[in-house]
């Protein structure tokens, strides 16, 4: 079984960066002013104005939280959750936002899923040897979705068959490695984690997965330790 991250791995980062992040950031007014009544973004803004509190009591300088009226508070809602991107926050609850703001895009077509060239290929070429692929990130599951099933070469969803994110536990926290494997009915060691950040691949090797660092280039080199590093999936588990 394989347990795949996406930015910096099957998915370029300046796709991350440069057009979900963005795209997220412009249509967080207009979303609030169309959805705001809806119990799931009642739940969500409600899990930011929590957040907003907790970060301004650590000292770190939150933009302020007012909700009056529905104008302050999508006012406040957006200056927050910008500032939350800015600082490339792994919030719950600014993921939640950001899969909803993006479904609509990906569904209009403003959005298109962006993958590596090799990915498509080396889905296929694992699920022809019976092997499990599953999805773990720190967007939300419903944005894992929407960017594997809109990828302009073909949709990569039947290729799948698992996704995990932070509602599982932070990436870097070899637990969440844990109940991973205990969900898919699996040890750990039968499972092969594969992520460009290396604390993460640590994390997963605590847990007692198998694991890879995927260094494709687009980032400063790292220590790695003793970590196996791979730059393409076309090294994992050729025919």
């Amino acid at each position: 079984m394989l347990l795949l991250d996406i930015e910096g791995t099957t998915t370029p980062i300046d796709f991350v960066y440069k057009t979900l992040f963005p795209y997220a950031s412009r249509h967080v007014e207009s979303f609030l002013r169309e959805f705001v009544a809806e119990p799931e973004v009642v739940a969500i803004v409600a899990a930011l104005k929590a957040q907003n509190q907790k970060d301004a009591e650590a000292g770190l300088q939150p933009p302020g939280w007012g909700d009056e009226d529905d104008e302050e508070l999508f006012d406040c809602v957006a200056g927050y959750v910008r500032w939350l991107i800015a600082r490339d926050s792994k919030c719950t609850a600014l993921k939640s936002l950001q899969g909803k703001i993006w479904q609509r895009g990906f569904a209009n077509g403003e959005l298109h899923g962006e993958v590596y060239a090799d990915v498509p290929r080396a889905l296929a070429r694992w699920r022809g040897q019976q092997r499990e692929i599953c999805i773990y990130s720190s967007g939300s599951v419903l944005a894992q979705r929407q960017l594997f099933g809109t990828v302009r070469s073909g949709d990569l969803m039947p290729q799948l068959s698992g996704f995990f994110d932070t509602q599982t536990g932070n990436k870097t926290a070899p637990q969440s490695y844990g109940k991973i494997a205990a969900s898919l009915g699996r040890e750990p060691r039968e499972v092969l984690f594969v992520s460009d950040a290396l604390k993460e691949v640590e994390a997963a090797r605590s847990a007692g997965m198998h694991a890879v660092l995927c260094d494709r280039g687009a980032q400063p080199v790292v220590a790695r330790g003793s970590s196996e590093v791979i730059h393409t999936f076309d090294e994992i588990f050729p025919r």
